[in-house]
């Protein structure tokens, strides 16, 4: 019976003159994401997104879709009321009741949202009337201003809307209003979660993984591609850099300190994927490092991974725990990939007892001895690096 919804969002309505920015941007990330779903018709209204239905559309479709866009606080299914004159309101709404509710011993409020501030009757009036009108056609219905059974929706713009289901949506702010960053994305739990939280402060990504063939199996590979479709989901189209990393890891292996293999290694991955930030317009790095998790994760080891690079290091996850991050996983669909068992490099070549407190100096030291080689490795790597675009 829904032919249009009408999407919200919550923090974009504090953006002040920048407002209408945020907007255009929101609009046009939901009219994107139901491009592939149909001939969608999508505008902006005074303090919402109005989504208009295709004849024959998919609701459960139509439901996911949005339920993933970044910037929408929450959406309804409703019932549009072409004109806002009076009575043709209150037949509009019996009739939305009617069609909705095969029982109608529940109880009930009226909500009203006069958007147009012209209209002559005020909001309370408007609940008031419309919930004597409710109640005159059917008797069985009961008020309860406190704690209703069902709120009835009612919003008056240009045209009318009513509505009783309130559907939430990701929150956050449109991908694209933040600008760009990398993602170093792994097949572990960690990174995808972090692309999707920075994704949801508004931000672009790209993403870089380094692939250690034959220590690390094509399976391994296709995991991660894996993940990353799972997330741009919610990101968007992903650029995934795999960066064959064997060379680099191997040298680090045979040539430095085996208790210094975690730190050094991370070192050049962080170069290695600033080199292709910089290339790509991005204004920073992603990692899904969290404090204390892991050797490579400790403040000194932040530290000393945070030395090599000129761009900024964001880490969402920081501050979090497993138990937090799984959950997070779970609920964006990442999980059950997450922890298949494909070993990726940072598995294979981790060392049996890695520093946890290194020194800048000493690390800088022990990449020397990768000096007659490495400048090499890396610029091989880079240019043997295959890009992948990566959608939903």
């Amino acid at each position: 019976m829904y032919k249009a919804f009408l999407v919200k969002y919550g923090e974009i309505g504090l953006k002040g003159s920048n407002r209408h920015i945020f907007e255009n941007a929101l609009r046009d990330r939901v009219q994107e994401k139901l491009a592939p779903l149909g001939s969608y018709k999508v505008v902006r209204e005074q303090g919402r997104i109005f989504v208009e239905c295709p004849e024959g559309y998919d609701y459960e479709d139509t439901v996911e879709a949005l339920g993933q866009v970044f910037g929408v606080s929450g959406f309804c299914p409703v019932e549009v009321i072409e004109t806002t004159e009076w009575d043709t309101v209150v037949q509009a709404v019996c009739e939305f009741v009617e069609k909705t509710y095969e029982k109608k011993n529940f109880t009930f409020k009226v909500a009203a949202k006069r958007a147009d501030k012209h209209y002559p009757i005020e909001s309370p009036v408007i609940c008031a009337k419309l919930g004597e009108a409710l109640l005159e056609r059917f008797p069985e219905l009961s008020v309860d201003v406190h704690s209703p059974q069902e709120v009835i929706t009612v919003e008056i713009r240009n045209r009318a809307y009513v509505y009783s289901v309130a559907l939430l949506g990701p929150g956050g702010m449109p991908v694209g209003t933040a600008g760009k960053a990398m993602l170093l994305l792994s097949g572990g739990i960690d990174s995808p979660v972090a692309g999707y939280m920075i994704s949801k402060r508004g931000v672009q990504i790209d993403a870089t993984y380094f692939h250690a063939p034959p220590y690390t199996s094509e399976r391994a590979k296709e995991k991660v591609v894996d993940l990353a479709r799972i997330i741009s989901r919610y990101t968007g189209p992903i650029r995934l850099h795999v960066v064959n990393f064997t060379d680099i890891q191997l040298a680090i292996y045979e040539k430095c300190p085996h208790e210094e293999l975690t730190i050094i290694m991370r070192r050049y991955m962080m170069r290695i994927a600033e080199h292709f930030a910089k290339e790509n317009d991005c204004l920073g790095l992603i990692t899904g490092e969290s404090i204390g998790q892991v050797a490579s994760q400790t403040m000194q080891s932040l530290l000393t991974t945070n030395a090599v690079c000129e761009l900024p290091v964001f880490r969402p996850l920081i501050g979090m725990d497993k138990v937090e991050i799984v959950e997070i996983a779970k609920k964006i669909g990442s999980f059950e990939t997450s922890i298949l068992p494909f070993e990726d490099c940072c598995t294979i070549f981790v060392a049996k007892h890695p520093v946890t407190k290194p020194i800048l100096s000493a690390i800088e030291k022990s990449e020397t001895l990768l000096s007659e080689v490495i400048e090499e490795l890396v610029k091989q790597a880079i240019e043997t690096t295959e890009t992948i675009e990566v959608r939903a």
